[in-house]
């Protein structure tokens, strides 16, 4: 773990508890990773279908199609003889629409934990002699993990173990959790030159009563409200007033987190590494200050941090203003 303060030192994710103080309160996202990655025929075509974002009724989903050009409205495709799918809809974005038809009672979660995948990233995949692992499906979800609804998992609690988060409750560090399914989206570059034409993707996030009250009343009492990973940060953020009051909440975000953004909750933030040109570098810049990161990212190079989804971690502290 690289520690971001005013200055950079290195440090194992173990030590985290050296900063930390009782009355601090940290969130963390407790959404479940989907084996959302499916194989199926299209007549004597394969396809390879990911889901990244259920609609307004479980059995219709948005997601991304390889090859996606051929695929038209109306066409099937198989995944096993008693699940399949018509696609409703090939959106501008390159998405399609599917729905879902299938026979099982239990409903399609069902079905994907039987036929489906898990999402790995590409850079995982492609070091696999195998789609994916009997492992990653344990090893994929935090320990915490409760709502079904990501593609991806929220990394930076993968760092987390039963014995750790003991450790830090030990210490009289509150604990929330919020929950946001993590979509497709988050991964993909701004390619836009001015970031305010960037499109930022939305995903569901969702903060309990439960959840305010407790992060308002630590925030009342002097403790800080600790981040783990970027997509409690962003549901933090969403749902606080700018009075810096953390509200109910449960509706699709879409905040796009830059340079010159100012924080109305969060006071740390636990994360991975991420790369250039993307809008969780974005984040991690307007929190702790774009120079600051630079240099921090050529420690962690030089000094051979692993980046990634199974990588590293860095806790930041915010920009001195």
């Amino acid at each position: 773990m690289l520690v971001v303060d005013e200055c950079i030192h290195d440090a194992a994710v173990a030590d985290i508890t050296k900063f930390l103080k009782a009355g601090d309160i940290m969130v963390f996202n407790d959404t479940r990773v989907l084996p959302a990655r499916l194989f199926g025929m299209r007549g004597q075509a394969r396809v390879e279908i990911l889901l990244h974002k259920r609609q307004s009724v479980e059995h219709i989903w948005r997601a991304f199609a390889k090859p996606g050009k051929r695929l038209k409205p109306a066409d099937k495709i198989e995944f096993a003889p008693d699940f399949h799918a018509t696609v409703l809809e090939k959106l501008p974005t390159g998405e399609v629409v599917l729905r879902f038809d299938y026979d099982d009672k239990q409903g399609i979660r069902a079905l994907l934990e039987r036929y489906g995948h898990m999402p790995l990233p590409p850079y995982i995949e492609k070091q696999r002699a195998e789609v994916d692992e009997q492992d990653d499906k344990q090893n994929y979800q935090t320990v915490y993990a409760k709502h079904d609804g990501s593609v991806a998992a929220p990394t930076a609690g993968l760092h987390f173990s039963e014995k750790l988060l003991s450790a830090i409750d030990a210490m009289g560090v509150k604990h929330a959790h919020v929950t946001l399914h993590v979509g497709g989206g988050t991964f993909l570059p701004v390619k836009a030159e001015d970031t305010s034409e960037h499109v930022m993707h939305s995903e569901y996030a969702v903060v309990a009563q439960e959840t305010a009250d407790a992060v308002n009343n630590a925030k009342a009492k002097g403790g800080r409200v600790i981040a783990v990973g970027t997509t409690s940060l962003r549901t933090l953020e969403s749902a606080t007033d700018e009075k810096g009051i953390l509200h109910p909440f449960a509706s699709e975000t879409s905040i796009f987190i830059t340079p010159g953004y100012r924080f109305k909750m969060v006071d740390m933030l636990l994360t991975n590494f991420h790369l250039p040109r993307s809008t969780l570098f974005m984040l991690v810049s307007a929190f702790s200050g774009l120079e600051k990161m630079k240099a921090a990212y050529q420690h962690a190079i030089e000094h051979k941090y692993r980046f990634y989804s199974y990588g590293d971690a860095c806790l930041l502290f915010p920009e001195k203003r």
